[in-house]
């Protein structure tokens, strides 16, 4: 069994940013939404995932500059990108061929309960940071349906999240993300800069090879 980091979930899942909390409208920060159990069966379900659509380097567009995070997807459609082709979504695994694992039902769940949106996500990437792991400031613009929200499952070591604005640049509103947190960039905040400037390692051992595993659902069209 993998242990989490033992923390009870917040009794009202924490559906609010804290007051003085200068992140953008339309985001939330849910600490602790999933219980160790629930955590514990997220990663099992990756595991299974990986198995069939097994993770992959993602590399950048024209450079070929592989990205720090290895990454595979649960869904309908999958986010991709290579030194070829781009940024993209596609059906199929770039390596295997074979259609990505369906989505688990603790993250329909999750997306019915707290998204706000009436139809369901249509890909959830699943990135493994380890050891040197990062992302840098970015906004999420491959989508057609731009106002849909992400919502984002923060699993094993924590993290430091930094959302800005919509614009490159200046002030950032940083979140230690633990395991079990969830995150939704709704409203305004779905088209402000956001990033992971660094990992904790080390104070998880909810992921069986150490680092973290953040899974994002998006919507790809409207």
């Amino acid at each position: 069994m993998w242990t989490g980091l033992g923390q009870n979930r917040d009794p009202h899942h924490g559906l609010m940013t804290k007051s003085n909390s200068p992140a953008p409208p339309g985001f939330k920060h849910l600490p602790l939404y999933f219980s160790p159990e629930e955590q514990a069966e997220l990663i099992a379900c990756v595991k299974t995932g990986t198995q069939t659509a097994p993770f992959f380097q993602p590399t950048m567009p024209r450079t070929g500059t592989p990205l720090s995070v290895v990454m595979s997807n649960f869904g309908t459609l999958g986010w991709v990108t290579d030194r070829e082709d781009g940024y993209r979504y596609q059906a199929a695994h770039p390596k295997t061929g074979e259609a990505w694992p369906p989505l688990p039902d603790l993250l329909i769940k999750l997306w019915q309960d707290v998204s706000d949106w009436p139809d369901l996500p249509e890909a959830c990437l699943i990135n493994w940071y380890r050891e040197g792991s990062k992302m840098g400031a970015h906004v999420d613009r491959d989508e057609l349906a731009v106002n849909a929200p992400v919502v984002s499952v923060s699993l094993g070591d924590p993290a430091m999240f930094r959302i800005g604005g919509p614009k490159r640049g200046g002030p950032t509103h940083g979140i230690k993300l633990m395991s079990g947190d969830v995150v939704v960039m709704g409203g305004a905040s779905r088209q402000c800069y956001h990033s992971v400037s660094k990992i904790y390692l080390g104070e998880s051992a909810l992921v069986p090879k150490g680092g973290r595993i953040n899974l994002t659902m998006r919507r790809v069209n409207p």
